[in-house]
């Protein structure tokens, strides 16, 4: 049986890929354990995930890993999920030097415990000279803060009259969003069977093209994400036109 990274077309890759990796808890409440259990075997999706990324030379590719309403879980599961995605950063970043990728994070850090804030940096720094895949963790992010955050920006330099109102358009906008150095993301991909985009990248994903899969995240593997990017292919983008 032929893989469907067989059937990708190489010079039509999706330059930028942004992932919603969901159904954790799920997968884990299905098997008898608790959710944490299926944040770990997620940990697993997402090296595969990019590996499959870097190796068929994605450029991009943003993983939606906590979310500013996550803060709202119950403290014994952010604490544990928050150890873990740092701990899992420090424990990957000699594999991510070993294959040329590059890591980012987007989204409120400042609200990150500061041993995690200064782990992730550290990390970032390692990894910042890398030319390779570009991997961009959303840490505490949601898209309304983004934008909430972009206009008030804006006002400033409008009332330090460094920007006129007439000067504010769709690209001053983009410039002061978190993801002002990183393309809008061609292909966005939900697991799990939600059937929605859950506050993340509103204003980046106006044209993007969106895949849904009933897969739960920590079955998610180098496979379905090739799946995905053939289905892509086999849309016709349009952007309004």
């Amino acid at each position: 049986m032929s893989s469907f990274k067989e059937k990708i077309d190489k010079s039509r890759l999706p330059k930028h890929i942004a992932i919603i990796m969901d159904g954790n808890g799920r997968w884990a409440k299905e098997r008898g354990y608790d959710r944490i259990f299926g944040h770990q075997n997620g940990v697993t999706s997402v090296r595969e995930t990019t590996e499959a990324a870097a190796e068929i030379g994605v450029e991009y590719l943003t993983l939606y890993a906590f979310s500013t309403e996550n803060w709202s879980r119950p403290q014994s599961e952010v604490d544990a999920l928050m150890e873990l995605l740092i701990d899992t950063i420090e424990r990957e970043t000699p594999t991510l030097n070993k294959n040329n990728v590059r890591l980012m994070a987007i989204g409120d850090l400042s609200r990150l415990p500061g041993s995690a804030s200064e782990k992730l940096q550290r990390c970032i720094k390692q990894t910042e000279k890398n030319t390779g895949l570009a991997l961009v963790l959303a840490l505490s992010y949601s898209s309304r803060w983004e934008i909430t955050n972009a206009v008030k920006n804006i006002c400033k330099e409008v009332l330090n009259g460094n920007l006129s109102i007439e000067e504010i358009n769709d690209d001053i906008i983009s410039s002061h969003l978190t993801t002002n150095t990183i393309p809008d993301p061609d292909l966005m991909i939900r697991t799990s069977g939600e059937i929605r985009i859950s506050n993340f990248l509103l204003w980046q994903m106006a044209y993007t093209e969106l895949y849904f899969t009933d897969i739960h995240w920590p079955a998610f593997k180098k496979e379905s994400f090739y799946k995905a990017i053939y289905d892509f292919q086999q849309r016709e983008r349009r952007f309004g036109k």
